[in-house]
């Protein structure tokens, strides 16, 4: 159609064709924004230590992400390297170094983002790769948990471990109160924890292993948003709440109960702020339920048969290596084509 003297000609330009009212700061910022009610109660559980140990997790990732992109910062302060610092610090144990921390937080910019492109190039979630790292390289230090607030009635103050060690030396000795996890008593002794507890987050565990309540409430602000697909944490908890009650109804003497498994240990955080990643999770709504649900049954499998008393961290890693091929075979036709050319 010849286009009249008063009309504008149709352009037709490269997809998408519609652009969001939010960019990727606004975005990452929010994210961040959100995070600061869990990192309240962490505080409010374990003291200035979990504080301490997020600020160091949070300045490896800047300083890192600094050094890659100082000629031209276009990314360092967008609240990408934010994210993965915060991240990263509430799947740390309150008393764990701080330096230790910094070091996490540099390695999972460094070679969890960075070395693949920077922003939006990841394969795996640099907040998990990081403490992938730390779990391998300090044991002993990521699985030393300091109580609660309970346990530290009148000392809200007091440090929950050795976070000013020095690096690369032994621990300084200090009094200091350690306790199992939720999880590590389920595993080894066969011990239950209240779900009270686990609801409002007094257990001991990670600085993120707070109140699941406030986890959800957090992700349903970021759902309300858009800036995560409600589906992923959806298809994470149905999947580990089906598989469970399965278990118990089998043997409740042996097996936890769904609400045990779910509000114990890091899967509220890792369902909720890392699994949802929009760089490593799937394109597709199809093909975020499979990613769930995969998550979902890796989650239970290391906690009931695996060597660790929690399997998130590697359950969303590995899932997060099959995404290329989830978002392969859930991409719908091409309108236009047949089956055959799409599977091509």
């Amino acid at each position: 159609m010849t286009p009249t003297p008063h009309s504008q000609p149709i352009q037709v330009m490269a997809a998408p064709h519609f652009k969001g009212p939010d960019s990727t700061p606004q975005i990452m910022w929010s994210v961040v924004a959100s995070l600061c009610p869990v990192i309240a109660a962490s505080i409010y559980f374990f003291g200035p230590s979990a504080l301490l140990v997020i600020l160091a997790s949070c300045a490896g990732a800047i300083v890192t992400e600094w050094a890659f992109v100082r000629s031209g910062p276009r990314t360092l302060f967008d609240g990408s390297g934010m994210i993965t610092g915060v991240l990263l610090g509430l799947t740390l144990p309150p008393g764990f170094p701080l330096w230790m921390a910094f070091v996490g937080g540099a390695f999972g910019i460094g070679f969890g983002k960075m070395i693949f492109g920077g922003l939006g190039q990841n394969i795996f979630n640099p907040a998990l790769l990081g403490r992938a790292f730390l779990q391998a390289a300090f044991p002993v230090a990521i699985t030393t948990w300091s109580a609660s607030g309970e346990a530290w009635a009148g000392s809200w103050w007091h440090l929950r471990g050795d976070n000013f060690a020095l690096p690369l030396m032994s621990p300084h000795v200090v009094d200091t109160l350690t306790g199992a996890t939720p999880l590590g008593f389920m595993k080894f002794e066969h011990t239950a924890t209240s779900n009270l507890d686990l609801l409002l987050g007094s257990v001991n565990g990670s600085i993120g292993e707070t109140s699941g309540l406030v986890i959800l409430v957090s992700g349903a602000y970021l759902a309300w948003k858009n800036f995560l697909n409600w589906r992923i944490p959806a298809s994470i908890f149905l999947s580990v709440a089906g598989i469970a009650s399965v278990l118990h109804a089998i043997d409740a003497a042996r097996y936890p109960s769904p609400i045990f498994m779910l509000f114990s240990g890091g899967l509220m955080l890792g369902a909720v702020f890392m699994a949802t990643d929009m760089v490593t999770s799937p394109v597709t709504n199809r093909g975020c339920w499979i990613f769930g649900i995969g998550i979902g049954f890796l989650v239970v499998s290391i906690r009931i048969w695996g060597g660790l008393s929690e399997g998130v961290m590697y359950a969303i890693l590995l899932m997060n290596a099959l995404v290329p091929f989830i978002n392969r075979i859930t991409q719908p036709r091409v309108f236009g084509t047949s089956v055959k050319v799409r599977s091509l």
